[in-house]
């Protein structure tokens, strides 16, 4: 059975991975360039297809006609998308004769749409997982053929997030393809009425709202810790990314965005409520100690964050 895999980053990377030590034919591969704005630090699906011997392309478009055509001539059987940054058009869709499937990161119907791993750190869901389904004309819609569950701890970011999000890809994937080749595949329809829908997420998102609450702010900080762009604050007129922090017990009736200093020299900012430990800080990229930052920067007690 002719399996054409379209994806990308390390979900794209373990689920082709797992196919091919499946034995699977995969006569095509069709990935992205790597954006050079963009930090990579998964590993590369053109680089695995290519070691594997199996033709990689990309596509600005994948549903122009040039890309059509090269993917009818592979005449799947299946077609995979793995992560892949573009939605399939209903005649890519039509190609394979057994059925084109996506492996989305959450619980389907909940968190389609965009970036699910950030988004449930951002709200502080403790589970999410990987959903094997059918596509069809709307994003993240079709009929589920597998699912994993993904406990979501406290101390996760959305690189430890995603990892375990890949590893349980793969082992959907394992239990599902043998079942899709055989014809007898599940399909279960999707509870529509239950769906969440949200987009994508740009730098500019990360940015902190101190009169938010302090797990609130966590979260957004554990979301898009690098290597996403990451959570910040401005500071004496300058951006300052919150790398890492954790929540802390002052309730001091400080207003929200002032800073305290710890007896050991961490800057804690009062929040709307609670507060927030800089435990890991840096302007434009850097990376240091909050206590670090705090000495050198001369930072005392009263201070304020700029308001937005």
């Amino acid at each position: 059975m002719k399996t054409v895999v379209c994806g990308y980053g390390e979900v794209g990377w373990t689920c082709l991975d797992e196919l091919l030590r499946m034995g699977a034919d995969v006569p095509l591969v069709v990935t992205h360039r790597d954006d050079p704005g963009e930090r990579i630090w998964f590993r590369s699906v053109a680089e695995r297809a290519q070691d594997a011997g199996i033709d990689v392309v990309t596509f600005d478009d994948v549903n122009a006609d040039e890309a059509f055509q090269r993917i009818a001539a592979a005449r799947p059987d299946l077609i995979f998308s793995f992560y892949f940054r573009q939605l399939l058009s209903p005649r890519v869709l039509a190609l394979p004769t057994a059925g084109a499937l996506n492996m989305h990161g959450s619980l389907l119907p909940k968190y389609r749409g965009r970036a699910p791993v950030n988004w449930v750190l951002v709200n502080g869901e403790t589970e999410t997982g990987v959903t094997l389904h059918y596509m069809d004309a709307k994003p993240d819609h079709g009929d589920i053929v597998s699912q994993r569950g993904v406990p979501i701890d406290r101390d996760d970011t959305a690189l430890t997030l995603t990892r375990k999000i890949a590893a349980a890809a793969g082992d959907a994937l394992r239990e599902a393809y043998p079942l899709l080749v055989a014809g007898t595949g599940p399909r279960r329809p999707q509870e529509h009425r239950a769906s969440s829908y949200f987009g994508g997420r740009k730098p500019a998102d990360g940015e902190i709202d101190w009169r938010s609450d302090a797990d609130s702010i966590r979260n957004l900080v554990r979301a898009v810790t690098a290597p996403w762009p990451g959570a910040f604050g401005f500071f004496r007129g300058r951006k300052l990314f919150v790398w890492r922090a954790e929540t802390h017990a002052l309730d001091d009736g400080s207003p929200a965005g002032e800073i305290r200093l710890s007896h050991a020299g961490t800057p804690i900012v009062a929040t709307g409520a609670g507060a927030l430990e800089l435990l890991e800080v840096g302007e434009e990229g850097a990376h240091e100690a909050g206590a670090s930052w705090a000495r050198r920067s001369g930072i005392v007690t009263g201070e304020r964050f700029d308001r937005r």
